[in-house]
């Protein structure tokens, strides 16, 4: 397939997703980074022999999310658009993100409209963040965000790899909202462009609701401590513990690795906590 724009590589971050990968790969309009998460079901083998343009880079152990991060350091074009192993950007779709963000260097970050399923019903999320309560500043595109979904993000290379890209505290799901703290904190606009649009067809061997929440309080956890003044991180945490049984066991969880965000803690300033604190209510 022809790349839509020679300024975007797509990087994808997999582990033990072959059925997905082989059905998705063929669908991206972009030179491929495949980084692999120490998969043990011969992901990369089956990869490099079904799209043998794609660069692949086999990690010897489980990184997570971070496994983007060393896919953008190895991308050399200005632009990178992130995929899971289960989704792909629409026709025309990189383009559009990539011309964007060309035209306005003060974005660091777009996110796409994401379609879940054959059905290609509208995400929730991508439907919240058409409504999003943020300022909006007119010389940008789109409705502001204070935060994204990765497999739907294209970022500014610089912009990213500035502010140290996904960390390996976080690792995964939930790992967007440091990062997006950061951004906004180093300056960066992020924006939601509903007319550029991402298809995800979640995997069958997706983790359980239960043990995704119980990521995502993880993540959320670690997140507050690394990144907001002490009352807010309090505050954080109290509010997620208190959202169900498994959220509160994911609070634990973080709270057990504690020490690893502590060294990593820089607080954001008062301008993005501000802009943090409009959506409370959305």
């Amino acid at each position: 397939m022809e790349p839509e724009d020679d300024r975007v590589t797509v990087v994808v971050a997999t582990r033990n997703r072959q059925d997905d990968l082989l059905a998705s790969l063929p669908r991206h309009r972009a030179p491929v980074i495949l980084v692999d998460n120490a998969s043990t079901d011969a992901s990369p083998d089956a990869v490099a022999a079904a799209r043998p343009d794609a660069a692949v880079i086999r990690l010897p152990r489980n990184l997570g999310a971070m496994a983007r991060t060393v896919g953008v350091e190895a991308a050399t074009t200005p632009f990178v658009a992130f995929a899971d192993d289960d989704s792909w950007w629409a026709s025309g779709a990189l383009r559009e993100a990539a011309r964007t963000l060309a035209a306005h260097p003060r974005l660091g970050l777009v996110c796409a409209r994401i379609l879940v399923g054959p059905e290609e019903r509208t995400d929730p999320i991508s439907a919240a963040m058409a409504r999003s309560p943020l300022p909006r500043d007119p010389r940008l595109p789109g409705e502001p965000l204070l935060g994204f979904v990765a497999c739907a993000a294209m970022v500014r290379r610089s912009a990213f790899l500035a502010v140290g890209g996904f960390d390996p505290v976080v690792r995964f799901p939930g790992e967007e909202e440091r990062l997006a703290l950061d951004l906004a904190a180093a300056g960066w606009a992020m924006s939601y462009l509903d007319d550029v649009v991402v298809h995800h067809h979640p995997s069958p061997s997706r983790h359980s609701p239960d043990r995704r929440r119980r990521g995502i309080a993880r993540a959320a956890t670690l997140s507050a401590l690394m990144r907001l003044p002490w009352r807010d991180a309090v505050g954080e945490i109290r509010r997620v513990a208190a959202m169900s049984p498994s959220h509160r066991a994911g609070v634990l969880h973080g709270l057990r690795e504690a020490p690893a965000a502590l060294r990593r803690r820089r607080p954001v300033p008062a301008d993005v906590m501000a802009l943090r604190a409009l959506l409370a209510p959305w």
